[in-house]
């Protein structure tokens, strides 16, 4: 216990920038896995190009390398971001493949039928995939999205690596201080568990609910 009350200000900051990079992330995520999962099932050809693209690159990119390419490339482009930002853009946009992925599989679940009658009673494209195919689509795909965000919680540890305060990174500055390393990672971990117990806690009472409600 004396690592973490001796360094708790230092854990506390480390812990609250793992929070804020999974949230923001996460959101992201989401959102553009919903957007690409759109795009992916569209009539349209250039948006299922798109769509596939994406997602083909992404998940055959290892995240470091991403991370790369947006923390070094895009200021070579003249895009300057706070480094909090370009690591919410390569955990975001990364695990969004996954997401949009996971997404697609529940679409198939979906009788093709309840698509054919939205659209014979006039409804267009997106209607039809945002009011009756997305929403059940959802329900099957809960446990595995909240999988990919627990992923996604771990692997902001990475960011620590590009100057952006986070839980891992805090080893640095108590190492310095002469604490015992093993302990050091003990409580780092702790926090990883804190944070990933949290999302799965929510993800479960997500699956309960949309699972009476069926």
């Amino acid at each position: 216990m004396h690592v973490l009350t001796a360094n708790w200000s230092t854990y506390w900051h480390g812990f609250v920038g793992t929070v804020e990079l999974t949230a923001v992330s996460s959101a992201l995520a989401l959102a553009l896995g919903v957007l690409i999962a759109g795009f992916r099932v569209s009539p349209v050809p250039a948006l299922r190009a798109f769509g596939t693209v994406w997602v083909t690159l992404l998940r055959n990119t290892p995240l470091t390398l991403l991370f790369f390419i947006v923390v070094l490339g895009l200021p070579r482009f003249g895009i300057s971001l706070p480094f909090f930002t370009f690591a919410v853009l390569a955990l975001g946009c990364y695990t969004s493949s996954f997401i949009c992925e996971a997404l697609r599989s529940g679409i198939n679940t979906v009788p093709v039928g309840q698509g054919e009658a939205a659209r014979s009673l006039g409804m267009t494209f997106g209607q039809t995939l945002g009011t009756v195919v997305l929403p059940q689509a959802a329900r099957a795909v809960v446990a595995p999205v909240g999988s990919l965000l627990i992923a996604l919680a771990k692997n902001s540890a990475i960011a620590g690596s590009f100057s952006v305060v986070e839980l891992l990174g805090t080893y640095r500055t108590i190492n310095e201080l002469g604490y015992d390393i093993v302990w050091t990672f003990v409580w780092i971990a702790v926090g990883y568990l804190v944070v990933t117990l949290a999302i799965s806690a929510v993800f479960n009472l997500l699956e309960r609910r949309l699972a009476v409600s069926r």
